[in-house]
């Protein structure tokens, strides 16, 4: 077993992107935005699936636009071109799951 520590990041600064995990052929990224804060459009070789742990997150997967928020999780297939701003301060998990 093993825990991991994800605390909040933005009091003390803005946009935070940290590694949390990887085993197999999974990789967890905990990723913490301020409000009005983006990714550029990008893409992954990889599964993704996103958790909204706090906020609200605006998702443009290939030219498809989702609010996502905590009741929500969001998939998408390897290669498909997607982008991302905060609503609101959140705070999320993505896990790439290579095939």
């Amino acid at each position: 077993m093993e825990l991991i520590e994800t605390p909040n990041a933005l009091k003390e600064k803005s946009k935070h992107v940290q590694k949390a995990l990887s085993f197999s052929k999974t990789k967890v990224v905990n990723i913490q935005l301020q409000a009005g804060e983006e990714i550029a459009e990008h893409d992954s070789p990889a599964d993704v699936i996103i958790i909204v742990r706090s906020g609200k997150v605006l998702f443009s997967v290939e030219g498809e636009t989702v609010e996502a928020a905590p009741d929500n999780i969001l998939h998408m297939s390897p290669k498909e071109k997607h982008s991302l701003t905060a609503i609101e301060p959140s705070d999320l998990l993505v896990l790439q799951i290579t095939p």
